[in-house]
């Protein structure tokens, strides 16, 4: 079977995906030859493929290590370098010993923190846009595609809705990691301009890293372990919900911080970092043409 190719002549034999999306559709072609048409592949222009083995990834991730040329090596690594200085930012505050090591006061650390959520931003829109820009499905008419789209508006469509909540998101973590190296704030103010947009974010990411995970399973929950995919988005999603536990942990309360709370916060910003790192480190071989 081949995939992400279109023809006017297709048939849709089957589509399915979680109501109201469409992430799947077996087609035949005038021949009489079978096709799947899946929505993230589709719009990220990726091949289907599953790892036969451990040589076969390694192949696949040594081709992609330097692919200035290809849109989807820039998304991975930005969201790649972003996640590795949420982690060293989350690993210096968790081990004070080491930022002391350094000679970094906890408003540099948090600095690291905000330095990480720009690339963030960077690959959420880099994403948006591939999404706002991407071909026609089979069947849909072939509007004029000869300008750019810098937003687009395609909430029927569950990638490009993925896209769309998650760059929000990351632009809310920009305020929050800005915010938080401000001195002296009150309980209040923390609350207001650090912790809020941490929260809203964090549920706009929850909410495109389920998006994303549903659009690649075509059901509410599968396990694909032999799909590049599928680590992927399982693995985005792990730190979403990372970064959502973080996020309920790191309320101040009227009392100031909580030792413990903060350590949990930290911790599972940590672990979303982490998680974060390699759904990005994957998205290279995934890339590979």
């Amino acid at each position: 079977m081949q995939t992400d190719e279109r023809s006017n002549q297709d048939e849709c034999l089957e589509a399915d995906g979680v109501w109201p999306f469409v992430s799947h559709r077996l087609l035949r072609r005038a021949g009489g030859e079978l096709w799947h048409w899946h929505s993230r592949h589709h719009r990220k222009r990726l091949v289907l493929r599953e790892v036969r083995s451990v040589v076969h990834f390694g192949r696949l991730f040594l081709a992609q290590l330097w692919q200035p040329g290809q849109l989807n090596w820039w998304i991975g690594v930005a969201f790649a370098f972003g996640s590795t200085l949420f982690a060293a930012a989350s690993v210096l505050i968790l081990w004070p010993a080491l930022a002391e090591a350094v000679s970094l006061s906890s408003m540099q650390v948090n600095a690291i923190y905000f330095l990480g959520s720009i690339p963030f931003t960077t690959a959420a829109y880099l994403q948006l846009f591939q999404a706002a820009n991407a071909d026609p499905a089979p069947g849909e008419p072939d509007f004029d595609q000869s300008r750019w789209k810098w937003f687009g508006w395609k909430p029927h469509k569950i990638g490009w809705l993925s896209c769309a909540l998650q760059f929000p998101g990351t632009v809310l973590f920009n305020f929050n990691t800005f915010d938080a190296m401000l001195p002296g704030l009150a309980w209040w103010q923390s609350e207001l301009i650090v912790w809020l947009p941490n929260f809203v974010g964090s549920v706009l990411f929850l909410a495109s890293g389920y998006l994303a995970f549903i659009e690649v399973a075509h059901r509410w929950w599968t396990w694909q372990p032999a799909s590049i995919t599928w680590w992927v988005v399982f693995a985005n999603l792990l730190g979403c919900v990372g970064f959502m536990v973080s996020a309920v942990f790191a309320l101040v309360l009227p009392g100031g911080e909580v030792d413990w709370m903060s350590t949990v916060a930290v911790t599972f910003t940590l672990q979303g970092a982490i998680c974060f790192w390699i759904g990005a480190v994957l998205m290279l071989p995934e890339a590979a043409e």
